[in-house]
């Protein structure tokens, strides 16, 4: 059965989902994203335990029990200025960290290096760190694509898996692979993602149809209405079933400004869609927004889980 059918939903819908990344990066990022989700112009947004902002951001959402937060597994550290690293306190994370001891910039390097079960317990110590502030999580994705074993093909998958199942979370992975114009993946990469999909489907993780984004950096010569333009047509081309869509909103202010690589580009994110004609092809297109709180009903119903 198809994940839309699943859902209660027609086999042909287009079913998109809009998630906010980078959620408790910094207090600018909080306060866009808090905006987004209170006027549902977002679905949900995944939150960076490890990051200075998480606190406030997982005590809001603590509060704010009707939109869904996700917990945003963080084991890179990008920028020169700003730094994280682990929130496990009980065991070693030596594999995870530079000799700062923060997370390394890349995933390649966390690729090479990592400990599997240093991994694992830090992917529970973010977890537990939100439940702790009593946020109720509706699923869990990646920053920077670190688990996803991108850079050098060292995955940590089945362990994000067996994590994802114990707390009853859904997880951020697509079933069918998606090249930039649109089109499916060629087959190796195909082949690839199906046996990832097979392996959470055995695990009881209930994961995406497909996983769409536009740049994360600012293109030469962008604009807001060029940024527009590309994604009504990012929209035209959803396919039936269930898309997640990331993009990464932020109020632009001195804070921001003082140490991300992008801020331009997260300023028209946030604004993004909340535009009239981007909404307006939403509508067109007959795209229906959903939430990840179905999916995290579907995965619960399916496994009887019990929190």
């Amino acid at each position: 059965m198809s994940l839309a059918k699943a859902l209660g939903y027609d086999e042909g819908e287009k079913l998109l989902i809009i998630n906010a990344d980078d959620y408790g990066l910094c207090h600018s990022v909080n306060c866009g994203i808090q905006q987004l989700l209170l006027d549902n112009t977002v679905s949900s947004a995944t939150l960076m335990m490890p990051c200075g902002w998480a606190r406030e951001a997982a005590l809001w959402s603590a509060r704010h029990p009707e939109v869904d937060v996700g917990v945003h597994f963080t084991f890179t550290s990008e920028w020169d200025l700003y730094r994280w690293g682990p929130v496990n306190r009980k065991g070693s994370t030596a594999s995870l960290v530079t000799n700062e001891n923060y997370f390394p910039k890349d995933s390649k390097t966390f690729e090479q290096q990592a400990d599997p079960e240093q991994v694992k317990e830090e992917l529970i110590a973010q977890i537990e760190m939100a439940l702790a502030m009593g946020m109720k999580l509706s699923h869990a994705d990646n920053h920077m694509g670190s688990l996803y074993g991108l850079a050098t093909g060292r995955h940590f998958l089945p362990i994000v898996f067996d994590v994802c199942a114990t707390y009853g979370l859904p997880f951020r992975l697509p079933r069918y692979l998606l090249q930039e114009n649109g089109q499916v993946a060629p087959p190796e990469l195909a082949d690839q993602a199906k046996l990832l999909a097979q392996l959470a489907d055995s695990k009881g993780v209930v994961i995406l149809d497909y996983l769409v984004g536009l740049p994360f950096q600012l293109q030469d010569g962008e604009t807001f209405n060029s940024l527009k333009t590309n994604m009504q047509q990012l929209m035209k081309s959803l396919h039936p079933g269930v898309t997640e869509l990331i993009i990464h909103p932020s109020l632009v202010t001195d804070e921001l400004n003082a140490f991300h690589g992008q801020p331009v580009k997260r300023g028209l994110e946030l604004e993004l869609f909340r535009d009239a004609e981007v909404r307006q092809t939403l509508q067109e297109e007959g795209i229906r927004m959903i939430r990840w709180r179905e999916l995290q009903k579907l995965q619960r119903d399916r496994t009887g889980f019990t929190t």
